[in-house]
């Protein structure tokens, strides 16, 4: 593994995988393999402001019933992680309570009944702290689980996630979460310019706008893989299994 000595982000990651075999999954657009000990699982902003109501997702008018039904997907996800004993990281968009981590950018744009940072029902929308900014019960981290708060859509931009996929020695992502076209996307287009092979599990992400979904897919998927594979969580079962 080698790091870029101007900003010590991960490049170029070596194909050291050890002796253990390569686990294959049935993929878009072709099959992705991983060796098991070197793959992580990245849970991306399953939290109550944007999957409950009353939260930032419901002020911007969206269906949050589209997110919150692919809660059972993702536990079962971090459920076969967890038994693997593989890492599972999650993340958290959000902001300091003085905002001065929030570009006055971010804050103003659109027109949401509530902005970031204003009292909503679960506190301060997407506040460090705030009952809104936490994950969902359902999915929340157990004890040793990596937790990233991140001020932006990636989850690499201003965290310590680069280093903390660098020390666990991972070089494959697992990446399961809300939204697809947005955070998630994002992530996978950061992991990718890092050198990280990316797998999104298709019915353990979504959007509010079902045809955004769509096309994120197509569009990560597209011309070889440009950014990463795509498989339900099925394929993945199955393949662990095997």
């Amino acid at each position: 593994m080698h790091r870029n000595e101007r900003d010590g982000e991960i490049f170029g990651l070596a194909p050291d995988f050890g002796i253990a075999p390569l686990i294959t999954v049935d993929a878009a657009p072709f099959a992705y393999s991983f060796p098991p000990g070197k793959a992580a699982l990245v849970v991306i902003d399953m939290q109550r402001d944007f999957v409950e109501p009353g939260g930032f997702g419901e002020t911007l008018g969206n269906d949050v019933t589209r997110l919150q039904a692919i809660i059972p997907t993702v536990a079962r996800l971090i459920g076969l992680f967890r038994e693997q004993g593989w890492p599972v990281i999650h993340t958290r968009e959000g902001h300091r309570p003085d905002l001065g981590d929030c570009p006055p950018a971010k804050r103003g744009r659109g027109n949401p009944t509530l902005r970031i940072g204003d009292d909503g029902p679960m506190g301060r929308i997407l506040i460090h702290g705030e009952p809104g900014h936490g994950i969902v019960d359902a999915l929340a981290p157990v004890d040793g689980e990596i937790v990233i708060d991140k001020p932006g859509k990636g989850a690499f931009y201003a965290t310590s996630l680069g280093d903390d996929l660098a020390r666990l020695g991972v070089t494959h992502l697992i990446v399961a979460g809300v939204t697809t076209e947005v955070c998630v996307q994002t992530t996978m287009r950061e992991a990718n310019d890092r050198g990280f092979d990316c797998l999104l599990i298709e019915d353990a992400t979504e959007s509010y706008f079902p045809e955004f979904k769509a096309s994120a897919l197509r569009m990560m998927t597209a011309q070889g893989g440009i950014v990463g594979w795509s498989a339900p969580l099925a394929a993945l079962e199955a393949a662990v299994q095997r």
